[in-house]
């Protein structure tokens, strides 16, 4: 899951608008040259799609019959624009899709069925959880290319100066931020009130936004509602910051948090290049890494995140056997150990967890973490429930709305895009 992606919307419409035709628009194999395919890369701009693009460079040389048409695709309008080329015929042969996406896209006929194929020859070398997340009815629908999980991330430093440790309960983090502004100075913990980074309060009390397997809306039940009142009781009291209702809180937390301004958040392990540009992690041994705190169940876990390559079914035989072929090499161990080194992102299959990779400390802190990560339900629709709580949760956090209010439009809205689910 990525927030904060920066790119200009009118530099990708325009590439798109050039290169959106995959398998379609290029016959080029009918002539006897080369089989170019079209990759939508969803990375960050800046910070990860250079080496992306470098791997692309490798496979070219390796495979002289085939060309690759790299385009770099702002996250944040990815999906929408895959749904609208896809439906038109005109979608990329390859897309880095957000593991979220691939029940939606699998559903509607958008991705091929993965299983048997060469993309998958190394099927066993993967972790399970990430290979079965990438199914949507029993078939395999995308290749894993890196994982990834919210842990709760600390400033060693400031904490080892209020003598405190990693909490392990929310309430510990309450305990610890006040002592860390009393000894330090600085808030001890910043929250986000976007939905996605509330889900590890929802699994600390055995719950979630619906239960897929009862066809129920949960995300007002009582666990739900305490979930969130943890959550929203982390805005208010001594060491803990303010929630931050604008349009740019990440950056402003990010910001905070890596200039040492604040002492812990909840963040993914796609910031960590960014983590080590900050003046606070200098020192990359002073980026703390835990679990995210546990709830009142003693449960502690945060949503299982990453991205898969998953390829085109509407592309013709040709693009589609190019496209395998090129999903093989961008997943293989070397090149995800490749990726990991230059991005510091985290790898999908043990063999490319090489003893270069782990040493790292941000890729070894977040592997320690990954054991907790919860799947998410194959449910083509639950990649959308975030939505609804992204608008309401920073009107519940910034007292524009009650909690049981805000929460009440959640389930409303959540209820619209699972008509078939009870409350």
């Amino acid at each position: 899951m990525r927030r904060g992606i920066a790119a200009t919307a009118l530099v990708a419409s325009l590439a798109l608008a050039a290169t959106a035709c995959g398998g379609d628009g290029d016959s080029d194999s009918e002539s006897g040259g080369p089989v170019t395919i079209t990759y939508w890369d969803t990375s960050n701009a800046t910070n990860e799609a250079p080496t992306y693009k470098a791997l692309v460079k490798e496979f070219e040389a390796a495979n002289k019959g085939i060309k690759v048409n790299f385009v770099n695709v702002p996250f944040d309008q990815a999906q929408n624009k895959f749904d609208t080329a896809a439906g038109a015929q005109g979608a990329p042969d390859v897309l880095r899709a957000e593991v979220g996406w691939t029940p939606a896209f699998a559903k509607k006929g958008f991705f091929l069925p993965l299983d048997g194929t060469e993309a998958l020859a190394d099927q066993a070398k993967f972790q399970p959880n990430l290979i079965e997340q990438a199914k949507y009815e029993g078939k395999t629908y995308g290749v894993p290319l890196v994982t990834d999980t919210l842990a709760f991330v600390y400033n060693k430093e400031l904490f080892a100066k209020a003598g405190v440790g990693a909490p392990k309960t929310w309430d510990d983090l309450k305990k610890a931020a006040a002592t860390i502004k009393d000894k330090t100075g600085v808030d001890g913990f910043w929250g986000s009130t976007a939905g996605y980074y509330a889900q590890p309060f929802l699994y600390g009390e055995g719950t979630d936004t619906v239960d897929a397997e009862a066809k129920k809306v949960t995300v007002k039940s009582p666990a739900a509602e305490k979930a969130y009142g943890t959550w929203l009781s982390l805005f208010d009291g001594k060491g803990l910051h303010k929630a931050d209702t604008t349009a740019d809180a990440y950056a402003h937390i990010q910001d905070a948090f890596v200039n040492g301004k604040v002492a812990s958040t909840i963040q993914g392990p796609w910031e960590i290049t960014n983590f080590y540009k900050g003046a606070a992690f200098k020192d990359r041994k002073n980026l703390g890494i835990a679990t995210v705190p546990a709830g009142s169940t003693g449960k502690a876990g945060a949503p299982t995140g990453g991205h898969n390559l998953s390829v085109y079914a509407g592309s013709d035989k040709a693009h589609q056997e190019a496209a395998l072929k090129f999903v093989k090499f961008m997943t293989s161990a070397k090149s995800q150990e490749t990726v990991a080194l230059k991005n510091s992102t985290l790898p999908t299959r043990d063999d490319a967890y090489t003893d270069t990779v782990k040493a790292d400390p941000g890729i070894a802190g977040y592997q320690t973490v990954l054991p907790a990560a919860q799947p998410r339900p194959a449910l083509p629709e639950y990649s959308s429930l975030w939505a609804p709580l992204d608008d309401e949760l920073p009107q519940i956090a910034g007292g524009k709305e009650s909690l049981d209010k805000g929460l009440s439009d959640a389930e409303t809205a959540i209820a619209k895009l699972v008509p078939d689910f009870g409350k």
